[in-house]
């Protein structure tokens, strides 16, 4: 097990790559990057590992906060892997950055927490992993129909911001949702709504437009998560809901012991995008 400090540049050269070729690169640990523009057109997702006996509640939470939370696919308790989006993934190796949550404490960025999964489960019970939807997976059609994702342009991670905008609370969950933003031009900003409607299982249509001061956002030069990016002349700043809110949350309600990939650092399914729509 590895514990890493600092962050590797980008990793564009593979968007024309097959997930689970990825996927092996980052369980090799060549890839350490965000995974934004990585295998376009397949779905990322968001990972959240916690205790079986708070399972419940975060699949509750999910279900309630289906903008922030879309579920993709949960685990069998104790196992690392998600079969039905990943077959042969191994949900400890296969992000190129995990977080761990003690008591809503960040404790460590790791690059592979397999030691870590298993001296839980050896001790103190076993864990459930949910994958939860990625906007980063709206990006290729985005790109496809013309509209820029600034990120990708700038070779960054996302901007991400938290918000005043409260969650519905199941059990000991709750706190308020994170979003994620990208400058689109004004002419294109219908169309990006649009294309992001079309998926809900990866946060669907943008919850806001243009004002991020509604949002509780005092400064969008200034993200809370991810990257700043350049907002030009004719542009709008577009937010849509972010599957970092369970790291929002995390910290708000302080369970003991929660696994998360690091923000930006997704895990890449074998799902393709257009098998999400609607």
């Amino acid at each position: 097990m590895r514990q890493e400090r600092g962050e590797e540049s980008m990793g564009f050269e593979y968007m024309d790559k097959e997930p689970e070729e990825v996927r092996r690169l980052i369980r090799e640990g060549v890839i350490q990057s965000p995974t934004t523009g990585m295998c376009g057109g397949y779905a990322q997702g968001n990972l959240v590992v916690l205790p079986q006996e708070l399972a419940w509640d975060f699949l509750l939470f999910c279900q309630r906060n289906p903008r922030s939370c879309p579920l993709l696919e949960v685990s069998d308790a104790g196992s690392r892997s998600f079969p039905l989006t990943a077959k042969g993934s191994d949900i400890t190796k296969d992000i190129p950055r995990y977080r761990v949550y003690e008591y809503g404490i960040c404790t460590g960025e790791y690059t592979d927490v397999s030691e870590l999964f298993e001296e839980y489960q050896k001790n103190r019970g076993k864990l459930v992993s949910f994958l939860i939807g990625c906007s980063f997976s709206f990006e290729t059609a985005l790109l496809e129909a013309g509209i820029p994702v600034r990120q990708i342009e700038e070779g960054v991670n996302v901007p991400m911001f938290y918000t005043d905008i409260p969650c519905i609370p199941a059990g000991v969950f709750s706190g308020n949702m994170v979003v994620s933003m990208r400058p689109i031009p004004h002419h294109q900003v219908s169309g990006a709504v649009a294309i992001t409607a079309s998926m809900p299982r990866v946060h669907g249509a943008p919850v806001h437009i243009g004002y991020p001061e509604v949002l509780g956002i005092k400064d969008i030069s200034k993200p809370d998560f991810g990257d700043s990016v350049t907002v030009y002349d004719g542009e709008v700043p577009v937010f849509w809901p972010c599957g970092v809110t369970p790291q929002a949350v995390v910290m708000n309600s302080k369970p003991p012991f929660v696994i998360t990939h690091s923000p930006g650092h997704m895990f890449i399914t074998d799902l393709k995008n257009a098998e999400l729509k609607n």
